[in-house]
């Protein structure tokens, strides 16, 4: 049987909340993430034309954009495989997001340290 001609059956309704709690989790997380970025550019007490200032903000803001645009598709991945009774997939994310926060607190602490 091809994949598109799967059955799928509706999963219960506590994973699908789950799911979708999960995906809103990642929202917030970019909301924080971008948030940061517009605080850093608009808060930080740092020379207007520092280069510092601004990799820490656009570092914030991508990661933001990436989190934000990667979080739909990997609901309905995993929404999908619910319905097939697939296993779930795993989430890419995961290390991106934490070397993403890693490497931003690390020169965040440099530049406190260094200021």
């Amino acid at each position: 049987m091809a994949d598109t001609e799967r059955t799928e059956t509706e999963p219960d309704y506590r994973f699908t909340l789950a799911n979708e709690r999960t995906f809103l989790a990642w929202i917030r997380s970019a909301l924080g993430l971008l948030a940061g970025g517009v605080a850093v550019d608009q808060l930080v007490p740092l020379p207007s034309g520092s280069w510092v200032r601004t990799v820490l903000a656009l570092g914030c803001v991508a990661l933001a954009a990436t989190l934000a645009a990667t979080s739909y598709p990997r609901w309905r991945r995993v929404q999908t495989a619910m319905r097939r009774g697939d296993p779930l997939p795993r989430s890419r994310m995961l290390p991106v997001l934490a070397t993403g926060v890693l490497l931003i607190a690390g020169f965040a602490a440099a530049l406190v340290i260094a200021g």
